[in-house]
């Protein structure tokens, strides 16, 4: 049975918990999840509750109009979500294919609550994966001088295919700010922990040669700075002098792909909720 999902940010005050559980059982909703956090900093209350919709005497068409006046009363930023809708993927992948198969395989499996609708890429070396998975694929060769020019053909795809979430599955092309803003919280980015101590090429050497002893990666929402978005999911692995650059490579990639296809999941889940450069997420 599908469930209703609602994301809450407001001012933190007295009878926001209580009126909105009140309207849901007052409109026969049966709550399966609920969870909330106090930013005491910011006085800021973020909740997500969800619960089912069968019975529910509220028709899902109507259900923002009935819980507009319960939002503007509490001052509240709302999303309504519904967990039989499955959001349209678009994954972007440039010449390194880790994160992409495991994406994929993930898909194939079930495991993610959206579907992968199309794949990008400015190397040709993708589509044979893409026609391994049955996926439509997309070659835009992209570089300084036609950045604008491809840019604009890849923002027209997304919006004909109804793209809700951007996945950048290592892709090494910077968006710009027209990008961003048509996908604010809706693009998805991964990158290993060196920056910006080991940033440029061969970052896993430059780690290797300093002889780290902790690797890691991050998932995060695109913005307009570079790697400086919302950060969804991290994770770490230890290092030691007996591992060579190819373990680091390796243990790099695992890494990349568990950070990233959690941070999707998340988002899919309708778990994270943004405020200011930082997220809450509800687990």
């Amino acid at each position: 049975m599908s469930t209703a999902i609602l994301l809450i940010s407001s001012p933190d005050q007295k009878g926001i918990t209580a009126s909105v559980t009140n309207f849901i059982y007052q409109n026969n909703g049966n709550i399966e999840h609920a969870d909330q956090h106090i930013d005491s900093n910011s006085n800021t209350f973020f909740m997500r509750i969800e619960w089912s919709l069968k019975n529910f005497s509220i028709p899902r068409k109507k259900l923002k109009e009935a819980f507009k006046p319960l939002a503007d009363k509490f001052s509240m930023n709302w999303s309504l979500h519904f967990s039989d809708k499955n959001e349209r993927l678009a994954i972007f992948v440039s010449d390194k294919y880790h994160c992409l198969y495991d994406l994929l395989h993930k898909y194939k499996q079930g495991y993610l609550n959206g579907n992968i609708s199309l794949i990008i890429s400015n190397h040709k070396q993708a589509e044979p994966i893409a026609k391994y998975f049955k996926m439509p694929f997309y070659y835009f060769p992209k570089n300084i001088d036609n950045r604008e020019k491809i840019e604009a053909k890849e923002i027209s795809l997304l919006k004909k295919e109804k793209i809700d979430l951007v996945v950048l599955a290592r892709y090494m092309q910077v968006f710009s700010k027209k990008f961003v803003d048509i996908f604010k919280n809706k693009a998805i980015n991964i990158h290993h922990s060196f920056l910006p101590a080991f940033a440029g090429n061969n970052p896993y050497r430059q780690a290797h040669q300093r002889g780290v002893k902790i690797i890691g990666a991050t998932s995060h929402y695109i913005t307009e700075k570079l790697d400086n978005g919302p950060i969804i999911e991290q994770d770490t692995a230890r290092i030691s002098h007996r591992n060579s650059l190819k373990d680091l490579m390796r243990k790099g990639q695992d890494l990349e792909t568990m950070v990233l296809s959690r941070a999707v999941r998340l988002h899919l889940d309708k778990k994270i909720l943004v405020y200011g450069n930082k997220t809450v997420i509800f687990d």
